[in-house]
């Protein structure tokens, strides 16, 4: 039944050579990798207007619009910057790569952390923002949104798992219909001002300016509307997901984001300012401006659910960004490398997992409000994009390579205004939630370290010197020592002793006594029995199982040379309910635990699987 279920729910297992049939073209790869993007515009000038509006009241729109401008250029900045990481680093990996490439260990594990939390923050945020544009269409549903959001992530998660090829085809109609419909939206909502000479009426009353203009004032609303330019880097992390040749399609893929952007976002922005849409949250600015353009008819429902599955859909691209890049941590050794796997579908379903996971953890915490997650959301973008752009611009001064200059002046451009950026976001953000990243990301960073440093500890203990010959042994003169622990006779130990006589005849059965009666019933019953082979006991007066055992192997009492083989057989009954196994083998456990860290002892269990009852 299980077997069914996932087959059904995942499909069938792909060989290793269908590898290359899983990659996605140039008209696949934009809604995948782009969706994050592409979505950020539907709350981007929410939250620029959610800061001024308060403040600036009607003035709001104008500084609006101002914002929303130099994020544009920002974006395009970034576009020209990470098509040279495309051309440089073929294999992905982005920030990570770069920075650690050229600037060294921990500033590409800074980026490698930002990214990380950036990804988690993606799937939390683009979920909860689609449950927000569903509950803005049926209040009726406010009360579930925690549910809703965590049911779209499992369902991310459950396409994702079905492949590379599979979830684009799933994933990237809805974003091309919300591409359609939204720009549809921004023509009709000029034409119908401009043109048909309707005059928007808010929906909202507009609240009295209580302010002016200040720097600081639109530098806050300039950060809180650099949300937008998450996931431009997916791109260039996700490069070995590109049919051939890998390279062009992701520039091809990076370019049309840019226009797509361009387009989305600078209409949506420029409507808020036509149609004055106020933030609120109960009803989205994007919900506003298409109840004025469309009416409460059939295309205001096509928007609000076009907005909800883009939203929903943006978290795809994370889904197909970190597990990529915890595959290429993991190689280095940084995270465990379970994360290299590839699933049934020949994805790296570990990393799909784990990032499902966290996600779900982030909107329960937040209570799947949109609003409060996103002063987490940019910072952990910006260090990635300042640490990309820095890495660039030192390979540039490094290799001097034919038109090194004018490359040097892109990246060193972005690396300054993403710097700035960081600064500002940092600043206006800190309060409101900032400050948890930039706790978290030197805590990832440790942690990242400290894996490392396992797994070279590991392998410098494991490491096999070729230029030493093995020791010989005198395989007729080994002697080969058997210890079968017993507690109760029953059909389970009786099984780990039959076994034990195919390997030795060496054989001692071992009993730790914690209660005397207890073991004078063993004692009899086993006499009773009439196997020959007599039971070796030793008190515990303080209940330890696992220390008699040890100390008796070592004792001079067993006398087992340094090149002979203890082999412990432990019996263990397995039962057919997850719970049943809870409620037993502890003891087992513990003892498997123990004697595993002794080089000289080998451990053996032998399972008795229990009927079903």
């Amino acid at each position: 039944m299980e077997l069914k279920l996932g087959r059904l729910l995942i499909g069938r297992t792909l060989k290793t050579d269908e590898l290359k049939d899983e990659k996605f073209n140039v008209f696949w790869g934009l809604p995948i990798l782009s969706s994050d993007a592409i979505s950020s515009v539907a709350y981007a000038g929410e939250e620029i207007l959610w800061v001024l509006v308060p403040i600036l009241g009607l003035m709001s729109y104008k500084y609006m619009f101002y914002a929303a401008l130099c994020i544009v250029f920002l974006m395009f900045l970034l576009v020209f910057s990470y098509r040279q990481t495309i051309d440089n680093y073929p294999n992905g990996g982005g920030a990570y790569i770069v920075a650690k490439d050229n600037l060294g260990t921990i500033p590409g594990l800074t980026a490698g952390a930002s990214l990380t939390i950036d990804y988690i923050l993606t799937v939390a945020v683009s979920t909860s923002a689609g449950t927000a544009a569903i509950t803005s269409a049926f209040p009726s549903l406010l009360p579930h949104k925690i549910s809703i959001t965590i049911g779209f992530i499992i369902l991310l998660t459950i396409g994702n798992l079905r492949g590379i090829r599979e979830s684009s085809k799933i994933f990237g109609i809805p974003t091309y219909l919300f591409m359609i419909s939204v720009l549809a939206m921004i023509v009709i909502g000029i034409v119908k001002v401009y043109i048909l000479g309707y005059t928007p009426h808010a929906m909202y009353s507009i609240p009295k300016a209580t302010g002016d203009i200040t720097l600081f004032l639109f530098l806050r609303a300039f950060a809180s509307g650099c949300t937008a330019l998450t996931g431009i880097e997916a791109v260039s992390n996700g490069i070995p997901s590109f049919k051939d040749p890998a390279q062009k399609n992701a520039k091809k893929v990076l370019g049309l984001l840019a226009l797509v952007v361009l387009l989305i976002f600078g209409g949506l922005s420029y409507l808020a300012t036509l149609y004055h849409a106020i933030p609120s949250t109960e009803v989205t600015v994007i919900a506003q401006i298409s109840s004025q353009v469309f009416g409460s008819g059939f295309m205001f429902y096509v928007i609000q659910a076009t907005t909800a599955i883009i939203l929903i859909m943006a978290a795809n691209t994370a889904f197909a960004g970190l597990p990529l890049l915890l595959a290429l941590m993991a190689k280095d050794g940084y995270v465990p490398r379970q994360f290299t796997k590839r699933g049934k579908r020949l994805g790296f379903s570990n990393g799909i997992i784990v990032l499902a996971f966290m996600a779900s953890i982030l909107v329960i915490l937040f209570r799947g409000e949109t609003h409060l997650l996103m002063p987490l959301y940019a910072v952990g973008v910006f260090i990635s994009f300042t640490l990309s752009q820095t890495g660039m611009l030192t390979r540039w001064f490094r290799t001097k390579e034919k038109g090194w200059r004018h490359k040097a002046a892109i990246n060193g451009m972005g690396a300054l205004v993403t710097f700035v950026t960081v600064i500002i976001i940092g600043i206006t953000k800190f309060v409101h939630g900032a400050w948890i990243v930039c706790i978290l990301m030197p805590i990832f960073v440790t942690i990242m370290l400290k894996i490392r440093h396992h797994y070279e500890k590991v392998a410098e203990q494991l490491k096999l010197d070729i230029c030493e010959r093995p020791k010989y042994v005198d395989l007729a003169e080994q002697k080969k020592y058997v210890i079968v622990p017993i507690d109760t006779l029953n059909k389970s130990f009786l099984k780990a002793l039959n076994y034990a006589r195919t390997i030795s005849d060496n054989i001692i059965l071992f009993h730790v006594s914690v209660d005397d009666i207890a073991t004078a019933k063993l004692l009899k019953k086993w006499d009773e029995y009439g196997v020959g082979i007599p039971i070796v006991v030793k008190k515990s007066p303080y209940r330890n199982i696992v220390s008699p055992l040890v100390k008796f192997i070592e004792s001079e009492e067993y006398a087992a040379g340094p090149m002979d083989t203890v082999t412990v057989v432990m019996p263990q009954f397995i039962t057919t309910t997850w719970w049943g196994n809870i409620l037993h083998n502890q003891t087992s456990l513990v003892i498997r635990t123990m004697l595993l860290k002794r080089r000289n002892i080998a451990m053996v269990t032998i399972p008795y699987i229990l009927e079903d009852y």
